[in-house]
């Protein structure tokens, strides 16, 4: 196989913010491909500073390991990612952009979409919610006026949520999904949940911060008992090793690609997920079409899916993949069906 890859920093439409005052106005990533013969498969990793992941030092991993990473001889994807897990065991982000590369790549081999291989009919898909980052109310508002959409995924975090909530209630009946990242005390939580069923959110992602104590852990458990929506485990659960017991705090795992570190050990977590009967829902890290394209290959398996990057974006960063008033869209081209654009000339190919 043929290695390359480009770095890209691609602006957001609005300053995009979460609970704890993180905000950023671009998303920089790292764009690989594998070539093999006349086909190229293509992968995405968002660089996120809150995970000490830049783009800088996946090039540096890259650069140190680039033999070792085109000379595998390419019999299935699955294989490829146990290889690359043991070759970069520190780099999650790096080795999930090479096995969506690998994918794209074997499924165009193979003349298939890459969710035929996954044993996915394009059926019963969920729409993907928009999300409204962290604001003053009146921009929030605005945002939502501006962008109609059946699902909303809203940012909080702050003291005047509720207020906030209220007053997009006001100029939407569309559901809500909430997204605190972790930004609640358990006595906020207690207090905001019953409320927010009454205004029409159908769930909540990661309410509490990852438990670090068995304290942590009851009341986690305590919360979910008494919440009258669904709870979601996003930063609680990003590995295989922690559904151990998830069931007992949450009523559902949202999987990061780029986290969990692909496709291959994605495809794990839903099973592991469905065994506990719990729900699954897919998220982004604000990726291009083309890391999007990859979460849309699950989306005849998942309940819920968050994967607004190509409408949060300046520049969708590749065609193939189109997102209408939340319906999903692929091109039906064999792979991942996209093809990117905007890419630097020469990549850092030979440097």
């Amino acid at each position: 196989m043929k290695l390359q890859y480009y770095a890209i920093d691609t602006p957001f439409k609005d300053t995009f913010t979460i609970s704890g005052g993180r905000s950023k106005i671009s998303q920089p990533a790292l764009i690989v491909s594998l070539s093999l013969g006349p086909f190229t498969g293509w992968g995405e990793a968002p660089a996120i500073s809150y995970y000490d992941v830049t783009v800088e030092k996946m090039v540096r991993e890259i650069q140190a390991k680039r033999l070792f990473i085109e000379k595998f001889a390419l019999t299935d994807p699955e294989r490829y990612w146990h290889y690359l897990h043991h070759l970069l065991p520190e780099h999650p982000f790096l080795v999930c952009a090479l096995d969506i590369a690998c994918w794209d790549l074997y499924g165009q081999m193979n003349r298939s979409a890459v969710y035929q291989l996954l044993g996915n009919q394009w059926e019963h898909t969920p729409l993907t919610d928009y999300t409204i980052g962290l604001d003053s109310i009146p921009n929030m508002v605005e945002k939502v006026k501006k962008t109609p959409w059946p699902i909303y995924k809203i940012k909080l975090g702050q003291p005047s949520d509720l207020q906030l909530l209220r007053a997009l209630r006001e100029v939407t009946d569309s559901p809500f999904r909430v997204d605190v990242n972790g930004g609640w005390s358990y006595q906020r939580a207690e207090q905001m949940l019953p409320l927010l069923a009454e205004l029409g959110v159908e769930l909540v992602e990661q309410p509490l911060a990852r438990a670090k104590t068995e304290n942590d852990l009851e009341q986690m458990r305590n919360l979910k008992q008494i919440s009258p929506i669904a709870l979601i485990a996003d930063e609680s659960c990003v590995r295989l090793a922690d559904m151990k017991g998830i069931e007992q705090y949450f009523h559902g795992i949202n999987i990061k690609l780029t986290k969990c570190s692909g496709i291959t050990p994605a495809r794990v977590l839903i099973n592991e997920a469905r065994s506990r009967d719990m729900k699954v829902m897919m998220g982004s890290m604000n990726e291009t079409v083309i890391g999007s394209a990859a979460i849309a290959q699950f989306l005849p398996q998942l309940d819920y899916v968050d994967m607004d990057g190509p409408l949060l974006l300046e520049r969708p960063g590749g065609v193939g993949l189109t997102i209408e008033q939340g319906k999903v869209s692929l091109s039906g081209t064999a792979g991942l069906g996209i093809r990117p654009t905007d890419l630097p000339a020469g990549g850092f190919e030979d440097r």
